[in-house]
């Protein structure tokens, strides 16, 4: 009887230990493409920060106002929208009227690292 316990213990194991390999193998390519696409360097460094200031990506966020350029026109325009139709008082959803909050304050940062930094005068050094 102990004998099958523990034929059904270690199989028990090595099936665990099957599926959590077969996880993390999955969640590194994932990890590996994120990082493509977020370009790397201190670009993907910022927009790492980002994601994870705002629990969402930039793709996400796109999805979530419904658009497909970074036009700042098109997002005030969406939010606005959106967020007066999911108004609680007009029997909206807080949770989707918080999701697209996100979303905006997402799209914001990336607008705001997109935008052109302004040089600083050279110094003088005489």
């Amino acid at each position: 009887m102990a004998k099958y316990i523990a034929q059904i213990i270690v199989l028990g194991a090595q099936v665990v230990g099957r599926a959590f390999a077969r996880a993390l193998k999955q969640e590194i390519a994932a990890s590996q493409q994120a990082a493509k696409r977020a370009g790397g360097g201190p670009e993907g460094a910022k927009r790492a920060a980002a994601n994870a200031s705002t629990g969402l990506t930039l793709e996400e966020a796109m999805q979530i106002l419904n658009i497909e350029k970074l036009d700042p026109e098109n997002v005030k325009k969406n939010y606005e929208h959106l967020f007066t139709a999911n108004d609680k008082a007009k029997g909206g959803s807080f949770y989707l009227q918080s999701k697209i909050v996100r979303a905006k304050e997402r799209i914001d940062v990336e607008l705001k690292n997109k935008e052109p930094k302004p040089e600083s005068p050279p110094k003088d050094t005489s």
